[in-house]
């Protein structure tokens, strides 16, 4: 009898184990919307890249859609090269760009902090239901100040106080300092994470416009260690333009 005693303890345990490993992934779509103790969307977790967000930001527009750049912002959008892009020299990535690393959200009742593998584990930090300081007492920098509050399940996060160094995508977008974004995100049920950015700035556009995107919960991960800086081979490698945006697709 102890063969089929120790057989049972055994797939007991298997399955047990299963329960703990599986239940993130199994949620899945049809999983609810996980939500604070006040109700509050709970936006926790570990969230994919959006590509879309990472070669060109044509592709986050809609169909139909054209960026309305500037001639002077275009003429720099084209005469870039990947070698001097500030994200290759592992330097943030500013906002809407994404590294292809995934990323967490920790959320507390006062503050929202986004948390970045890619890099220099570089972070955002979002004040909830505060307001901007004078734009006049704000230093310039990578990620701006964020500002945050919920409208429904809605999380909105406004940003000025940008500098305008890093750039929107692999394909060389370029801003000034006169960027202001408003993010949406909201979370439809647990594995979803819907996205959408307007980048109002007068400096480098013409009008403002919407970019749409997405990320999928990341079951099973942890963000790890990665410093950029260390052993970084990359840049002397790199050759030209980055072929994975529309100025480098023929005409049709």
């Amino acid at each position: 009898m102890i063969a089929p005693i120790r057989q049972s303890i055994i797939v007991a345990i298997v399955i047990a184990m299963s329960w703990v490993i599986v239940p993130a992934r199994a949620l899945g779509q049809g999983a609810p919307t996980p939500r604070t103790a006040d109700g509050k969307v709970d936006f926790s977790g570990i969230w994919t890249p959006d590509r879309k967000f990472i070669y060109d930001i044509n592709d986050a527009l809609k169909p139909g859609d054209t960026l309305p750049i500037q001639d002077w912002a275009l003429k720099v959008t084209l005469e870039r090269l990947s070698k001097d892009d500030p994200e290759a020299r592992c330097l943030p990535t500013g906002v809407p760009r994404q590294a292809p690393y995934p990323w967490r959200i920790l959320q507390t009742p006062t503050h929202i902090f986004f948390l970045f593998e890619g890099n220099i584990h570089s972070y955002r930090q979002i004040f909830m239901n505060a307001k901007h300081p004078d734009p006049d007492d704000l230093d310039p920098t990578w990620y701006g100040h964020s500002v945050g509050r919920f409208e429904g399940d809605t999380l909105v996060i406004e940003t000025i106080g940008f500098n305008d160094k890093f750039w929107f995508d692999f394909a060389g977008h370029p801003h000034t300092e006169k960027l202001r974004t408003i993010e949406r995100y909201t979370r439809p049920n647990f594995n979803t994470l819907t996205y959408e950015v307007t980048i109002d700035d007068p400096g480098a556009y013409t009008r403002p416009f919407t970019l749409y995107g997405g990320h999928e919960y990341d079951a099973g991960t942890e963000l790890m260690e990665y410093i950029c800086n260390e052993n970084n081979q990359d840049v002397e490698h790199i050759v030209g333009k980055d072929p994975r945006n529309k100025y480098s697709k023929p005409e049709k």
